[in-house]
């Protein structure tokens, strides 16, 4: 199909070519209008020349305004042409193109505003494609669901086949329905999912809040409440108590000889009984108490030696062997160190009960990252259990008071250590203590 410029310069040559042929005609047979013909052609060659300008360089420049703003270049502007009707489409084409170019600048700055923002966010933000895979996370994200060198494996897989407990909790979460992830006894989670609109179709975004730290404050003060008043209460009664029953003991000798063992041991054992109640009411107890840690250079390696000889008799009987890889060079911490000891001794023997017999720990450490890691190969954690360790009162054990593992979490916490219990693909639970 032929374009306006072809068209008009056809029409042109064809006009003048008739013209041409009327003068060669006219020529011989009368001057007068041969002379005429000739001033009209030379007119309408000056002519057609202004017109060729005035058309075909408006149309030029509309073809290279239509072929900028198809590239995207928001910057070509044209100057006027000293045509009235060509100068008002040229100022109309470069106001448009201040307002695009304007528009364009302003959504590119609120989009890196908008990224920067949700990469330096404290909540994990998800953001998938139109698909439903995880087309991108911030640091937070990737901090919450399993950080490793490089970019995560698990970009581009969709929710369900994100690594750990995170692919089941966040596969199926629906939309505008938030939920709270309990994914271990320590870590807990807010989920919530929610859409946008990306090129008029229909995205997920899902928006994960940490709640560890408050969590646990709340229980905190709930536990310490209830401890405070229960402590109270009790030890001044069994103070009353133990007092009345020592005083019952001077009654011994005027009972006949027959009777005496019997009241005595009943007052012994009642005594005894209480005793243990308030040994019992005071473990409780130090979970309230426990003062902030007193930070000196800690020999780790020191403690866990001391911790296999103190352990050692208690392996021997259940037939548990001990595997040691430490580090080659001292592991000096700044630590507490009654408190962390405490605190390993508890995992230590928790190691040993979940043996049982016939079994083996392994106690690893690393200098650079720091690390501790105690693992077993007793009973594996169940899901159910997983969601609970840590959690204050709670304990699989028979008679159990559930403050071990309250106290460890309470005092790595003060020392600021990151740490874990969970059990391998390969069926061993470990401990593991290192910094954030």
């Amino acid at each position: 199909m032929m374009s306006l410029r072809v068209k008009f310069l056809l029409f042109v040559v064809v006009i003048h070519a008739v013209l041409l042929a009327l003068a060669a005609q006219l020529r011989t047979t009368n001057a007068v209008l041969f002379v005429a013909t000739e001033l009209l052609l030379l007119g309408s060659l000056v002519l057609s020349a202004q017109l060729y300008r005035g058309f075909v360089r408006p149309l030029q420049l509309i073809a290279a305004g239509t072929a900028a703003m198809q590239a995207r270049d928001f910057t070509l502007k044209f100057v006027p042409v000293g045509q009235r009707e060509m100068d008002q489409l040229i100022g109309v084409y470069n106001s448009m193109i201040d307002a695009l170019r304007r528009e364009r600048v302003s959504q590119h700055e609120k989009s890196i505003l908008l990224e920067r923002l949700i990469e330096a966010s404290p909540a994990g933000v998800l953001i998938l494609d139109f698909e439903g895979n995880v087309e991108q996370a911030n640091a937070a994200a990737v901090r919450f669901i399993g950080p490793a060198p490089g970019p995560p494996a698990w970009l581009g897989q969709p929710l369900a086949a994100l690594p750990g407990p995170w692919g089941p909790a966040l596969g199926a979460l629906a939309e505008g329905q938030p939920r709270a992830l309990r994914l271990s006894g320590l870590q807990a989670y807010r989920a919530h999912a929610a859409h946008f609109l990306d090129r008029g179709f229909t995205r997920r975004f899902v928006v994960l809040e940490e709640l560890t730290q408050e969590l646990i404050k709340q229980e905190k003060q709930a536990y310490e409440q209830l401890i405070r008043l229960m402590s109270h209460e009790i030890n001044n009664s069994i103070g009353a108590i133990n007092s009345i029953l020592g005083s019952f003991q001077r009654y011994a000798p005027q009972l006949a000889p027959a009777d005496r063992p019997d009241f005595t041991e009943a007052l012994d054992v009642s005594i005894t009984r209480n005793t243990q109640l308030a040994s019992f009411i005071a473990d409780f107890a130090r979970l309230v108490r426990l003062p902030a840690p007193q930070l000196a250079p800690t020999d780790v390696h020191a403690l866990l030696r001391n911790l296999g000889r103190l352990l050692g008799p208690q392996s021997a009987e259940r037939r548990v062997a001990w595997h040691w890889a430490l580090a080659a060079a001292p592991l000096v911490i700044e630590a507490d160190a009654p408190q962390l000891e405490q605190a390993l001794l508890n995992v230590a023997k928790n190691a040993l009960e979940a043996i049982g017999t016939d079994g083996n720990i392994w106690v690893r450490t690393t200098a650079n990252p720091f690390s501790i890691s105690i693992e077993n190969d007793g009973a594996s954690l169940t899901s159910e259990v997983r969601e609970r360790l840590f959690t204050a009162f709670f304990s699989t054990k028979r008679g159990g008071q559930g403050i071990g593992l309250t106290l460890v979490r309470d005092v790595l916490l003060a020392h600021g250590f990151a740490f874990g219990l969970a059990t391998g693909p390969e069926g061993r639970t470990a401990f593991t203590i290192g910094l954030p």
